[in-house]
């Protein structure tokens, strides 16, 4: 229902307010993207957590295109764009770039979070907080030799590049979009320990390295003639701290169908509309 009325909502601009309106369009990405736990899963996306209610699948729908591919996949990093992306039970997901023809109009990427390891700094930053909930745990740890995420974010930038410099290559008329990562933690404050389990002087300190991540999207995309799609300022206030129907993203123990740590179908939604918009306005 909630897409359903998405796409009734974003589809009801005549159709010339869109420049001109993709006819193929291919998504890719990692799980922020596929949507994994998200109703429905597709069956056939096997160990990639693609459901039919992501903002690919909605973004198809509103713009009513007449061929779609959604090659994306949980866990992937900018490598698996060029590269098979090895998933559980010996299943294999093909090099996302191989579903790109020159006929594609439309592209959107959404990647980077898993090359500067999410899943693992999650991770990290949980178990900390769990010794030291009022200080910042985290963060020592990850600048106790350096500005560590700073790094790898630098490192990932020139990835992004050569993904989007891929997809010209083999889509020469697509319009790129490189869409961002949406808010998880509260855009100001605390956060919400231990509901969310990271330390309060954490929360402050993972914002700036979310927003730097984006920021370096941005730069790529600009540097590249793709848009850049922001996501993030307009889920302010939907963070993994508000009631559920509030909150976009789900916390460690979900309130609604979605991955841990994971946009929800509203967030989803919310997303589906950016992308909506950066097409309409190209």
């Amino acid at each position: 229902m909630l897409g359903l009325c998405l796409i009734a909502t974003l589809a009801a601009p005549a159709a010339a307010d869109l420049p001109a309106a993709p006819d193929h369009y291919v998504a890719l990405g990692d799980s922020y993207t596929s949507g994994p736990g998200i109703p429905n899963q597709i069956p056939e996306s096997l160990g990639c957590g693609r459901s039919d209610h992501n903002y690919p699948h909605l973004v198809a729908a509103a713009l009513a295109v007449s061929q779609f591919t959604d090659v994306s996949c949980g866990s992937a990093t900018t490598d698996h764009m060029t590269e098979a992306q090895p998933l559980p039970d010996g299943l294999t997901n093909r090099p996302q770039l191989e579903a790109l023809t020159p006929d594609v109009d439309l592209v959107t990427l959404g990647i980077g979070g898993n090359d500067i390891g999410f899943g693992e700094i999650i991770a990290n930053c949980v178990a900390r907080s769990l010794l030291l909930p009022v200080g910042a745990p985290c963060q020592a740890h990850y600048t106790s030799q350096g500005d560590e995420l700073g790094a790898r974010i630098e490192a990932t930038a020139p990835k992004v590049a050569a993904v989007l410099a891929g997809i010209r290559e083999r889509a020469p008329s697509a319009r790129i979009l490189v869409v961002g990562y949406p808010v998880i933690l509260p855009a100001d404050g605390p956060g919400c320990w231990p509901l969310m389990p990271i330390a309060v002087g954490d929360v402050a300190w993972l914002r700036t390295v979310q927003g730097r991540l984006n920021s370096m999207l941005a730069g790529q995309a600009a540097a590249t003639g793709a848009i850049f799609v922001d996501t993030y300022t307009s889920s302010v206030g939907h963070d993994v701290c508000r009631l559920p129907g509030a909150k976009w993203v789900e916390g460690l123990v979900p309130t609604a169908p979605a991955s841990p740590v994971h946009p929800n179908a509203l967030g989803m939604a919310n997303r589906a509309e950016q992308v909506l918009r950066s097409v309409r306005v190209i």
